[in-house]
């Protein structure tokens, strides 16, 4: 075989493989949060259907669960899913706090660490990395420290 036909059989695969791994990044499920200060959940995947819910918080986490086409099933922090326009979305990591009463923010991830402040359930927030139970949170008040990873949703595998 010459150098040409194999250099063209080379080029021929990679360009078989690559829609493929362009795949790989949009696979389901995965964590997203609300680009916007107005979105709204849809119960079907077209602008004709019913608006279940209108959410106002820009940042709040979503699991996203399927996609169709420029729409995407999302589960929200309480449970409620529906369908959301993907360009609503953004890949940057959310979490909200939840449970009853507050949660230690604190300025190191342990539990004897610096008390810095205690967040009410729903805030929410930027979610930085996690370690050994705790997650770095920073809320849009541009406080940030290290919260409970189980008083968090948006953290783990979605």
């Amino acid at each position: 075989m010459s150098s040409f036909l194999r250099s063209f059989a080379a080029l021929a695969l990679l360009s078989v493989a690559t829609p493929a791994l362009a795949a790989d990044d949009e696979a389901v499920p995965y964590w997203a949060s609300l680009r916007a200060s107005e979105v709204n959940l849809r119960v079907g995947p077209a602008e004709t259907y019913r608006i279940a819910w209108v959410y106002h918080r820009p940042g709040l986490p979503m699991k996203v669960l399927r996609r169709m086409e420029g729409w995407r099933l999302v589960q929200d922090p309480d449970g409620a899913r529906g369908w959301m326009l993907a360009r609503f979305l953004k890949r940057d990591r959310g979490a909200i706090v939840t449970g009853k009463g507050l949660a230690d923010m604190r300025d190191k991830g342990a539990s004897d660490a610096k008390l810095l402040w205690q967040v009410e359930p729903g805030v929410s927030g930027r979610l930085g990395d996690c370690e050994e139970g705790w997650c770095r949170l920073e809320v849009d008040t541009g406080h940030a420290g290290f919260v409970p990873q189980a008083r968090l949703w948006g953290v783990g595998e979605p």
